[in-house]
């Protein structure tokens, strides 16, 4: 995915919140096989949501939260 604002393409915090909020499909699988593959990724995707979840309409960052805890257990 094409960052608006960001210059790599690093799962880096802010990628990660990019991907979350206006990723598409594939981006979001990208991001899964990534988590799947390194811990530490999983662990930034946790931190991100974190931020976000104490909004009720931040449905996205609700799913990602909760399917992260599932596979980190």
């Amino acid at each position: 995915m094409l960052h608006r604002h960001l210059t790599h393409q690093q799962f880096t915090l802010a990628a990660i919140d990019d991907v979350i909020a206006r990723g598409k499909r594939r981006d979001w699988a990208e991001l899964r096989r990534a988590m799947l593959k390194d811990r530490t990724v999983a662990e930034k995707v946790l931190r991100v949501c974190l931020v976000h979840i104490s909004d009720p309409y931040a449905q996205r960052y609700h799913f990602w939260k909760y399917y992260v805890e599932r596979h980190l257990a």
